[in-house]
């Protein structure tokens, strides 16, 4: 799970923001899909920008990312790096790109859980929102104690580092 910290939240919020506003939204588009949006915003690359980074290889975010090489030097390989630094993994942006990580979809209302479309732009905005919080009570809990800690809102055993 991703590394909770002010620039990762701020990131994700604005990002939900974006969505709620009518930023563009095409889950088919590498930079206008639930990673591409989120992308846009920590890099600040144009959403064709990243869509033209990705087009020079192949594949959506889960190839891109099952092939990522940090030593590359292809563009999209530093976009990536880009938003690993923020303290994202890969499996935060797999899950990211499919709302499926199970830490997640667990804090989102009962009759939501198994309905998540990850193509919906509304789904993608309640996952979002659900992440943050997953964060920002990480974040709350470490600045005290320095230690990552798992999350007390849900039952499944989801421990944040």
């Amino acid at each position: 799970m991703a590394k909770a910290n002010p620039v990762l939240i701020k990131a994700l919020k604005k990002t939900v923001l974006k969505l709620k506003n009518g930023a563009s939204y095409q889950w088919g588009h590498m930079g206008a899909c639930n990673c591409g949006n989120l992308a846009q915003e920590i890099s600040q690359l144009s959403k064709g920008d990243i869509h033209r980074y990705a087009m020079q290889g192949h594949g959506d975010w889960s190839e891109q990312l099952r092939d990522y090489c940090p030593t590359s030097g292809y563009p999209m390989d530093l976009l990536i790096s880009k938003l690993l630094e923020t303290g994202l993994d890969i499996d935060d942006l797999k899950h990211l790109e499919r709302l499926s990580d199970p830490c997640v979809l667990a804090l989102l209302p009962l009759g939501k859980r198994g309905n998540v479309k990850y193509n919906d732009r509304s789904d993608v905005i309640a996952y979002l929102e659900c992440w943050i919080d997953l964060l920002e009570e990480d974040w709350s809990k470490n600045a005290f104690t320095g230690q990552p800690v798992a999350s007390e809102k849900i039952n499944a055993p989801c421990i944040l580092s």
